[in-house]
């Protein structure tokens, strides 16, 4: 069965990390934009994303909007659970599933999945559980180098190479 969706988190995947106050009490993150062109580029061969965090911010939605991920889910406290509500939404089962995290909340998702994957920089006691440890830390291409694993693995280079010709 081939992976139909991956399932990103944010915090320590997709960004680095770190939270940001303003003096006025903004909240500032970082992307990677080498993440952002991956994402894209697997939306376009026709496959899905979806995003599930622990947290909730507006800075996050927004970058999820411009992605055109579809599948944006914030203030979780159950991973899996929502992995599962937007399977059985696209009729696909988690042997259809990649998932990237960093964490200790992220960890019943990432077992469940088919193909999982840490950041670098992730938590040792997640990293013991997954596929794949990245050669990146999150919010500098660790998601790209999900993608770009998955694109070889799944057969879909020449695809993946033909969206930018």
């Amino acid at each position: 069965m081939s992976i139909e969706l991956i399932v990103l988190d944010v915090d320590g995947t997709l960004t680095d990390g770190k939270i940001t106050y303003t003096n006025s009490g903004d909240e500032l993150k970082s992307f990677c934009v080498k993440d952002g062109l991956a994402i894209a580029s697997w939306i376009r061969l026709g496959k899905n994303v979806a995003i599930i965090t622990g947290r909730e911010s507006d800075i996050v939605a927004r970058r999820a909007n411009e992605l055109g991920i579809k599948y944006f889910y914030q203030g979780v406290d159950n991973k899996q659970e929502v992995l599962i509500e937007i399977l059985h939404k696209l009729n696909l089962t988690m042997e259809n599933v990649a998932s990237i995290g960093d964490d200790l909340n992220d960890n019943t998702m990432l077992k469940a999945s088919k193909r999982s994957y840490v950041p670098n920089n992730a938590s040792i006691h997640i990293k013991k559980h997954v596929d794949v440890i990245l050669t990146r830390n999150g919010g500098d291409a660790a998601v790209r180098e999900m993608i770009e694993e998955l694109i070889v693995s799944e057969g879909l280079e020449e695809q993946y190479l033909a969206l930018w010709s």
